[in-house]
């Protein structure tokens, strides 16, 4: 009988968890490098977005939940974190749910593996279960490789944003 294929690791999503907060630290830096290669215009780098403490905050807050995918043993491989969002009473715009997805990154030593199809298959299955409307997110052109696996999961452009730099 042969061991086990790298490929055929034991993965699980769950809620992030406080004693994640150093492994999501350093994907945010990960996610921040990919955006400051695209674009040193506009993002800092090596940067993250949020602290260890306002990471705390987030995964305490039903509001903004943050899922991690772990492997066989619990360490962090990629995180996925999501916003409930909803407008009410708008003039132009209905009043639906929408869980926006604000941030997936998987290792750069665990891509090819089906992380972050686990982690977007949770994040759907949750909004789902919640009675979301609908799942959003903003991609980066300067990130042709996250926009092509998002493609790939049946997402489809809902607006899109343009500059002029001047």
């Amino acid at each position: 009988m042969s061991s086990p294929r790298k490929e055929d690791e034991i993965m699980q999503v769950r809620r992030a968890q406080e004693k994640d907060i150093p492994r999501v630290l350093e994907l945010l830096v990960q996610v921040d490098m990919v955006h400051h290669n695209g674009r040193p215009d506009i993002f800092k780098g090596p940067a993250t977005k949020y602290n260890a403490q306002e990471l705390s905050q987030i995964f305490s807050n039903d509001a903004t939940p943050v899922f991690v995918c772990v492997d066989e043993a619990d360490k962090v491989l990629g995180h996925a974190f999501t916003i409930h969002k909803q407008i009410v009473g708008d003039s132009v715009l209905t009043d639906i749910r929408t869980l926006y997805i604000d941030d997936i990154c998987v290792d750069e030593a665990a891509r090819g593996k089906g992380v972050g199809k686990a982690l977007y298959e949770h994040v759907v299955a949750y909004a789902r279960a919640q009675g979301f409307y609908n799942v959003t997110l903003n991609v980066w052109s300067c990130n042709p490789g996250a926009q092509k696996f998002y493609e790939t999961m049946g997402l489809k452009p809902q607006k899109i944003g343009m500059e002029l730099v001047l």
